[in-house]
């Protein structure tokens, strides 16, 4: 596979292994990616660490029950030969990997019946550090952002730790406020101002009270981008 087919820059090399992961790409766009896993052994350990969360976020889901008719379609389209129910009763741990890889199927079996509004979730890594996951943020439909820390972080006294989000490069970074290292924050519909897939979000450290202006001015601690669900 051509060298020029895989980004350099390590975030897009992130975001290109979860679109992999969720077969969000054409079939010999997957298999050319497949192939770099097989020789990149760093990319194939962010490959499984993003199954891993997928799969786990497939557990967080909601209940939303579904006609069965639609039920009988998307057993028909991943092959199932005897009822979905039969089978999760009797092997859960199929049941969770059938779970995430009918999530897909659902949504597209469900796009002309109904519009929902999108949900994205981010995972937030030190950069260039591979599959070192820090925060996980999930936009709700509501467009709610809850921002929820995956480690342990302590920093000096004197300094803050600053949630910023980027959608428009023209405009600029957007602060959306201070954070306190280890601890779940929540973030209104109406502060975050809207969520698109791509979007850059980052925490900085930055001087007592914030960055002094309107943009970033420490170092980068985390940093990820928007995938939509």
């Amino acid at each position: 596979m051509p060298a020029a087919m895989i980004p350099d820059d390590p975030q897009e090399q992130h975001l290109l292994i979860a679109e992999y992961v969720l077969g969000l790409h054409d079939a010999k766009r997957q298999q050319e990616i497949a192939a770099w896993l097989d020789r990149d052994e760093v990319a194939s350990h962010t490959a499984r660490q993003w199954r891993e969360y997928w799969l786990g976020a497939a557990q967080l889901l909601e209940p939303d029950p579904l006609p069965p008719r639609l039920w009988r379609r998307v057993a028909r389209k991943a092959g199932l030969t005897r009822p979905w129910w039969q089978l999760a009763w009797q092997s859960p741990g199929l049941w969770r990997t059938v779970s995430a890889s009918l999530l897909l199927a659902v949504a597209l079996l469900l796009g002309p019946l109904r519009e929902p509004a999108p949900e994205y979730t981010v995972i937030l890594q030190a950069p260039g550090e591979a599959a070192s996951p820090g925060w996980r943020i999930t936009v709700s439909k509501s467009g709610d952002l809850q921002l929820t820390p995956l480690v342990d972080s302590h920093y000096a006294a004197n300094h803050s730790v600053q949630f910023w989000t980027l959608q428009d490069p023209a405009a600029g970074p957007r602060s959306l406020g201070l954070v306190e290292p280890g601890r779940p924050a929540l973030i209104p519909a109406s502060q975050v101002g809207g969520v698109q897939g791509g979007q850059l979000f980052e925490l900085t450290l930055e001087p007592p009270g914030g960055s002094p202006g309107a943009r970033p001015t420490g170092p980068i601690l985390y940093i990820g981008r928007a995938v939509a669900l």
